[in-house]
């Protein structure tokens, strides 16, 4: 092998390692949001409030207001037509 293409696969090996440990402290972030943001919702729940609705609310607030508006004309005659409503 030629002292070229050992240069190459190192730097490809160097890049590669690189976006492996950022991938990795992404991860280690992302679990550490993920647990404040159970606290949180345990906090919610410790005052009394309903954490699936909360869930529910924070997923409809993700989507577009016309979205929500066609879904929940849906889920509306789906209801009526099963005598829901």
């Amino acid at each position: 092998m030629d002292d070229a293409a050992f240069q190459t696969e190192n730097i490809a090996a160097d890049q590669l390692k690189a976006f492996i440990e950022r991938i990795e402290r992404l991860e280690e972030e992302k679990a550490g949001i993920a647990g404040d943001i159970k606290d949180v919702y345990a906090e919610a729940k410790g005052n009394g409030f309903d954490v699936k609705v909360i869930r529910k609310i924070i997923s409809l607030r993700k989507r577009d207001y016309s979205e929500r508006q066609e879904e929940e004309a849906i889920l509306e005659l789906y209801m009526q037509a099963l005598g829901m409503q």
